[in-house]
């Protein structure tokens, strides 16, 4: 074997020996499957938290005459809280993010790899959308609470007792929310994870 011939044997060997390894293809499948659940999880709070409206007739004492009762009918909608508003949008954007980043997943593993400067963009968008669904879900679930039990030392009452169908939509929207912000953090871990495995040792 010449010397020409044997230098690049020797390359293409040290080529090989620092080549990162990609991490398994399972991984590659569970990021797809995992981006999915999140669309729908978000697609799912999303539409529970916008029918939750419901409308109720009370009878309450006239101020003039406390004695006398008439009937009011009052109407219970989540865009009457800021915070309720605050969280469709956020579960929207994670929505329309979910189904973008699973496209480009699934034309990941369609062709077994993914640009490691996409993987870490996506990586940072992930982390940034995990804290903006946590967010909403925390802000909407205090909201909710506030409505469940109410605030005795600020005399904020509650309206679950009156409200149930309004309650049940928030308290499972709120519910399969927090299931979004689970499936975000899995997706975080597998994909810092995979662009760890690129890394030459």
């Amino acid at each position: 074997m010449g010397e020409t011939e044997t230098q690049a044997v020797l390359h293409h060997g040290e080529k090989r020996a620092t080549a990162a390894p990609e991490a398994p293809r399972s991984f590659a499948v569970a990021d797809v499957v995992l981006r999915f659940l999140l669309f729908a999880a978000a697609v799912i709070s999303v539409l529970v938290m916008v029918t939750s409206n419901e409308k109720k007739t009370f009878s309450v004492p006239l101020p003039t005459n406390p004695i006398t009762l008439t009937e009011v009918t009052r109407t219970s909608k989540w865009r009457y809280s800021p915070a309720f508003v605050y969280f469709v949008v956020a579960l929207s954007v994670a929505g329309i993010y979910s189904i973008i980043t699973f496209l480009l997943a699934l034309l990941a593993l369609m062709k077994r790899s993914m640009p490691t400067k996409l993987l870490s963009h996506i990586i940072i968008m992930d982390v940034l959308l995990l804290g903006i669904v946590s967010a909403a879900t925390g802000t909407a679930g205090a909201v909710g609470y506030l409505g469940l039990k109410g605030n005795t030392h600020t005399s904020w009452a509650k309206i679950c007792n009156r409200y149930h169908k309004f309650c049940r939509h928030i308290g499972g929207s709120i519910v399969v929310s927090l299931i979004a912000s689970v499936i975000l953090v899995f997706l975080v871990l597998l994909n810092i994870y995979a662009l760890s495995k690129r890394i030459p040792k």
